[in-house]
């Protein structure tokens, strides 16, 4: 089996941070996480008690130049923890759990362990929203896959958010810089930063988030819940099959190491098979 560390950095973001710890924990052991709190400011939360946590200096007060030192500096970590005997390297937002297709039958580790990675692998990229009327705001206490079922597949959350070996990835983990990826078939980077809309409503009152410039950021990427709500979910296993194929294949003129989808809208369902696994 492969060793595989799973790193993160976060600010005033422990709702999905505390799920974050639970889920890689469970997938990887905790000994295996390591978390980042941006700015001497924040509070460890109990929850990362067993895992490998430092609170860092705050990194930049605008959202383009914080993003690019933030992922400089987890690139910097990822490297390091090659070192020490990785070999594997997951670098996640707190709002980003990368699971494997049950059908595989076995664990996230597992599934890795088993992969030929040359220099990064991608998983394929589920945006989830709410579908307003019929999912409630997110509980902690339930799982949050029994809680929202509709996502966008979407071309920002296919990321080469696994490595092999250092590497320097691009803001948002969305690019290796000078590197192509490969999209892993039967594994999902789920993300769910917009799938609640009290949480964004929350996020577009914080004043820091404000003060960072990511208002206008979080007010576009609502319309995730827009999506969920208003457009027709789509057969799961029939369309992700298609998106594979036309992300490896298509990519957008200014970045030719992104995947790209000819800015379909594509919304699906998440089928029951699922549901236990986040």
């Amino acid at each position: 089996m492969k060793k595989i560390a799973a790193l993160t950095m976060a600010r005033n973001d422990d709702f999905f941070l505390r799920k974050w710890v639970e889920y890689y924990g469970r997938e990887l052991g905790k000994e295996n996480l390591y978390i980042y709190y941006d700015g001497e400011d924040q509070t460890i939360g109990d929850f990362c008690q067993g895992t490998n946590v430092y609170v860092h200096p705050k990194i930049g007060n605008q959202v383009v130049a914080a993003e690019k030192g933030r992922l400089k500096f987890l690139s910097e970590r990822a490297a390091s923890l090659f070192t020490e005997g990785y070999d594997l390297v997951i670098g996640a937002d707190a709002d980003e759990y990368i699971v494997v297709d049950p059908s595989f039958g076995g664990s996230l580790a597992e599934y890795l362990s088993q992969q030929d990675i040359d220099i990064s692998l991608s998983p394929l990229g589920l945006d989830f929203g709410q579908k307003i009327g019929e999912e409630s705001s997110l509980s902690q206490d339930t799982l949050f896959l029994l809680q929202r079922h509709y996502a966008q597949i979407g071309t920002r959350y296919t990321k080469p958010s696994i490595i092999a070996e250092p590497c320097l990835w691009g803001s948002g983990f969305h690019r290796i810089k000078g590197h192509n990826f490969h999209i892993a078939p039967d594994l999902y980077l789920l993300h769910f930063g917009y799938s609640d809309m009290k949480i964004l409503e929350e996020r577009m009152g914080d004043s820091d988030r404000v003060a960072q410039g990511w208002g206008k950021h979080i007010f576009k990427r609502s319309r995730t819940i827009k999506y969920a709500t208003e457009k027709k979910a789509l057969d799961f296993d029939r369309w992700t099959r298609f998106a594979r194929i036309c992300q490896t294949w298509c990519r957008p003129p200014y970045a030719w190491n992104k995947p790209a989808m000819f800015e379909l809208k594509i919304v699906v369902k998440l089928p029951e098979r699922f549901y236990n696994i986040l």
